[in-house]
């Protein structure tokens, strides 16, 4: 009788267990943004427009050189990712309303999967916007002094404050009861401080008391951070912090960005895990 072998098995790779229904739900996600094509358009529309035409019509009225077409246009950016955000959870209110959150309420996953899931569209989206917004602007001839380690420090601060500015749209978005109301809500929200934290003159030129206030803006840091990694620029640091040190004063505001997301991510997912049990 011929004996018998046996082969070894070889272990089935693992799936994480959130990995897999994260996964599914960002592709859900994906196709309900797409039959709305105004969530991708209409946040591009505006920092655009400051971009190409407002940033050069200023510098010209101004008598200013190609640097402030530079400043604005990344100061652009800093409205975009805001204003992408807030009308990025435009279809967490539709899902709620009209769609099948109830029912991905009841399934076997974890509610906080919803919100992270729709936080990561949300960050692969920001990500198209900005590289368009860039491109428009080396289009027209707006000029970046990047390096590697500049690339990093704008990535990491665009990253961050996409993350903090969807949590609270999430959170916005929790505590409305329509679109009427969420979209009264874009404003104050996502384009006033853009006006308040040095994104078309230095936080110095207006009143003391409100370059005190800005310096409390997680936008005023952000927008410090992706001037000095897309232009080199040390101003909007030494504006904030006042030190001599220009990695320290990056590495302060970056951690400012970074408690901003994480505070606001974590009371985004509290709070709309407490607003689906009611």
């Amino acid at each position: 009788m011929p004996a018998m072998t046996f082969e070894p098995r070889l272990p089935r790779p693992v799936t994480p267990p959130l990995l897999a229904p994260l996964a599914t739900l960002a592709r859900r996600r994906v196709q309900l943004t797409a039959r709305r094509p105004r969530e991708l358009l209409v946040p591009l529309t505006m920092p655009i427009l400051f971009a190409l035409v407002i940033a050069p019509a200023l510098a010209r009225a101004l008598h200013a050189d190609a640097r402030y077409e530079s400043f604005v246009a990344v100061g652009s950016i800093g409205l975009l990712i805001p204003v992408n955000a807030m009308f990025s959870a435009i279809s967490v209110i539709v899902d709620r309303e009209h769609g099948a959150q109830r029912e991905l309420l009841t399934a076997p996953i974890a509610r906080s999967l919803l919100p992270l899931s729709n936080l990561a569209v949300a960050l692969m989206l920001g990500a198209l916007q900005i590289g368009a917004v860039l491109l428009a602007a080396l289009t027209r001839g707006i000029h970046f002094d990047t390096s590697g380690r500049g690339i990093v420090w704008f990535v990491a601060t665009a990253f961050l404050l996409t993350t903090g500015m969807y949590g609270l749209a999430e959170i916005v978005a929790a505590r409305v009861h329509g679109q009427e109301e969420y979209v009264a809500r874009i404003p104050p929200v996502a384009i006033v401080p853009w006006f308040l934290a040095g994104s078309l003159f230095p936080i110095t030129a207006m009143p003391g008391f409100l370059t005190w206030i800005t310096r409390f803006l997680p936008l005023t840091h952000a927008l410090a951070l992706m001037r000095y990694g897309l232009l080199g620029d040390r101003t909007g640091l030494r504006n904030i912090w006042q030190l001599g040190n220009t990695t320290g004063m990056a590495a302060l505001s970056l951690a400012v960005v970074a408690l901003f997301a994480v505070l606001v991510t974590t009371a985004s997912i509290r709070v709309f895990t407490h607003s689906a049990l009611r």
